[in-house]
């Protein structure tokens, strides 16, 4: 039955096109960044798996009066295998904004396949997190088609809000649903890769975005003596970032960078004119904490050197989190989800797998939470986030047999 099922997701090159087109065509980003949700993509994601004979759907959606429909979709789609064990096929619906249109040579909600090249097809979610989804719909529908058995369950979980904090998608569905995912089931994120699709993501750092709001006084360019530059108080707190990071020595070789960061990133628009002395800047650290600390041990250090700013300057500092992931446990490198992907790897892609972590959060993250082991990994090209965004038709087959190994027992 295995044998069968990989060899007959082999020919699915037209199933990919054609979910791709569906999926990109509506366009799923979230109220805060001005979209209008994930409600109409979970729609045609339910309709069609309904279509195929598929009723055993459960809706974890959470209200939200931001978006048109009132509704922030998260919803799991199961097929019976011989057992209850159950693979987990994680996606999340929601995609980023286009951004600057142009860049983009095509419209980025009309997938199209590319001119040069007709493995990849371009639009705005192919990749991240569409091709996910993809895969788990091939799976699922071939599954379907032979009246194939596995001898695990399969599940595939759709969820919201990825891009912006999780608060109406995993993070709702595991806080309201903790015995959801079983200890022993295998979890797969497919939401990370790289180039070689050489490792697989086992740990992830804390996230932490902090907003620095300095206070001094304005007044005009010609009598600084007159007021307190708030410029010049955050000028210097952003140069002694690097201090505060050399406060959280420790090294991990999981990791790329190795160890915790402290960057400065975004600074908003202070005076609209060069002869006034700024009285009030506001500007952002992106931190990406190791696992061996607590993001609070990160904020304390950065308060402290804004308490220092404040004395040294006569302004007054406020630090106030903007962002919070907590990092989680790591996956241990032998689990049984680890082991098994690596060789149903080395089986499609013929390479071995190393195991490592990265500095952004995925869904996976809550999932560890609760010392359930999670497997983050996928082919990419990659281009996540960028203009022109692509997803090869190649690799949502692939690492749909992949993922598809991992539902029969040796």
């Amino acid at each position: 039955m295995k044998n069968i099922l990989l060899e007959k997701l082999i020919h699915t090159r037209n199933d990919v096109i054609l979910f791709q087109t569906e999926l990109t065509k509506r366009p799923a980003i979230g109220p805060s960044e001005g979209g209008i949700g994930e409600f109409e993509k979970a729609q045609w994601i339910e309709e069609t798996v309904r279509s195929w004979g598929i009723t055993d759907i459960q809706h974890f959606d959470i209200s939200d009066d931001r978006v048109p429909n009132k509704i922030r979709p998260n919803l799991v789609i199961r097929y019976k295998g011989k057992t209850d064990k159950t693979l987990w096929i994680i996606g999340h619906m929601d995609v980023v904004p286009p951004g600057d249109m142009s860049l983009w040579k095509t419209n980025p909600f009309e997938a199209c396949l590319d001119d040069f090249d007709p493995d990849i097809i371009r639009g705005r979610g192919v990749e991240d997190n569409q091709q996910a989804i993809v895969s788990g719909l091939l799976i699922l529908q071939e599954l379907i088609k032979n009246k194939i058995t596995p001898d695990l369950s399969l599940a595939l979980l759709f969820v919201a809000d990825e891009e912006t904090r999780n608060t109406y998608g995993i993070n709702h569905v595991i806080d309201n649903n903790p015995n959801l995912i079983k200890k022993d089931d295998l979890v797969l994120v497919p939401d990370f890769g790289t180039t070689e699709g050489n490792l697989i993501e086992i740990a992830e750092k804390g996230v932490l975005w902090l907003a620095v709001e300095i206070e001094g006084k304005q007044c005009h360019g010609s009598t600084p003596d007159e007021g307190n530059n708030a410029l010049i108080a955050a000028s210097d707190m952003i140069l002694q970032l690097h201090e505060v990071e050399k406060a959280f020595p420790l090294r991990n070789k999981l990791f790329i960078p190795d160890r915790t960061t402290i960057t400065p990133t975004r600074h908003e628009e202070n005076v609209p004119n060069i002869n006034t002395i700024s009285g009030k800047e506001r500007f952002y650290i992106d931190c990406r904490v190791l696992p061996d600390y607590k993001t609070s041990e990160v904020i304390n250090k950065v308060t402290e050197l804004g308490n220092n700013i404040a004395q040294k300057y006569h302004v007054t500092v406020s630090v106030s989190v903007n962002n919070l992931e907590e990092s989680s446990p790591y996956t241990d490198q032998n689990a049984p989800v680890v082991l098994k992907l690596k060789q149903a790897i080395k089986n499609i892609y013929h390479h071995d797998c190393i195991c490592g972590g990265v500095g952004g959060a995925t869904v996976g993250c809550k999932i560890r939470s609760l010392g359930i082991p999670v497997a983050v990994w996928s082919s990419v090209i990659p281009n996540y986030h960028q203009p022109n965004e692509g997803s090869k038709i190649s690799h949502a087959i692939n690492d749909a047999r992949v993922f598809a190994q991992l539902l029969f027992e040796e």
